[in-house]
């Protein structure tokens, strides 16, 4: 919901430090893949309820994400790098809920079916995507992308958000993880909505 917002705002020193590591030679795979690694790291502590160190791990993950793109942007971007991106972002998400399942196993339910959710959300992005790039339509509505980004209430600063609280909150994962549950079953919603706009032949 946020992201378009908040691109004027990252961008421009996300930019600048994907030219310094790009000028490097460091590749933006290599920084989403180191990230990813990072990031999986959240999960062991999260099963161990050190929340401060999975926090840590959570924001280097995002920071790296952040960073891929701008390494992208300076370098040229590719069909793998844009393939990884996504594909590794999903498994990171679903992998810090997992982590919050193993700690407190008494409330995996909540983690289960914030996964569920994540599955629609998912889904019915790349679903979109495909159909998109099939009949040729682009935007640029969040940066420029290896494929369509539709847009929803739950994008990537809520997705953010929510792991941030799970970490800072955890006693109240049940209901940060209904919350956020319900958020992308809304989301999923409104995209299968504009598919059916925008793709009815």
């Amino acid at each position: 919901m946020f992201d378009a917002a908040l691109r004027r705002v990252v961008d421009p020193p996300l930019n600048a430090a994907g030219r310094a590591v790009a000028r490097a030679g460091i590749s933006a795979n290599a920084v989403t893949v180191a990230g990813f690694v990072v990031g999986l790291g959240a999960l062991p502590a999260l099963a161990a309820e050190q929340y401060a160190v999975a926090l840590a791990l959570i924001v280097l993950n995002r920071l790296a994400d952040g960073l891929d793109g701008a390494v992208a942007r300076a370098a040229g971007p590719s069909d793998l790098g844009g393939y990884l991106d996504i594909v590794l972002d999903f498994i990171f998400y679903s992998a810090v809920v997992f982590g919050m399942a193993l700690a407190r196993p008494e409330e995996a339910v909540f983690a289960a079916f914030l996964i569920f959710s994540f599955i629609g959300t998912g889904a019915s992005f790349l679903a979109y995507a495909i159909i998109a790039a099939k009949r040729g339509v682009t935007t640029e509505a969040r940066g420029v992308k290896s494929i369509f980004y539709l847009g929803g209430l739950t994008e990537g600063a809520e997705t953010i958000a929510c792991l941030v609280a799970m970490c800072l909150f955890p006693a109240d994962f049940p209901w940060i993880a209904a919350v956020f549950g319900a958020m992308c079953w809304i989301t999923t919603a409104s995209r299968v909505g504009q598919a059916v706009v925008s793709f009815r032949d």
